[in-house]
């Protein structure tokens, strides 16, 4: 009986869900030239921001942290397309809680430096 106690209390602790917000097909935090013609799609990314949780969050997490982490992966970016952004839920008293940018890089190589990147 205390088996099966620890099996479920252990289940429940391990225990999480990951909920997707939103999908967008272009999505960005910087400030760019839109009407550049010069757009390269890059690899894919993931950025999260994440706090700790032991019975209570330590932060709150921040969408616009998420997607920075994500797009500064790569000094040329300037944004995310087929962009998904989740919500993570991972605690019962301790884990984590976060969220999470996943998407494909907007390269710009107009940018002073980034030339040659299409």
């Amino acid at each position: 009986m205390k088996a099966a106690i620890a099996v479920i209390l252990g289940a429940v602790i391990a225990s999480g869900c990951t909920v997707r917000v939103a999908d967008m097909t272009v999505g960005s935090t910087k400030n760019y030239n839109i009407n550049s013609a010069m757009f390269v799609k890059g690899k894919r990314v993931t950025g999260e921001d994440t706090y700790p949780v032991v019975l209570v969050p330590f932060g709150i997490p921040n969408m616009k942290t998420a997607i920075d982490n994500a797009i500064e992966q790569d000094k040329c970016a300037v944004g995310l397309s087929d962009l998904v952004i989740s919500q993570l839920n991972h605690s019962f008293l301790v884990g984590t809680i976060g969220v999470r940018a996943e998407g494909n890089l907007i390269i710009d190589a107009a940018q002073p430096g980034c030339t040659g990147r299409g």
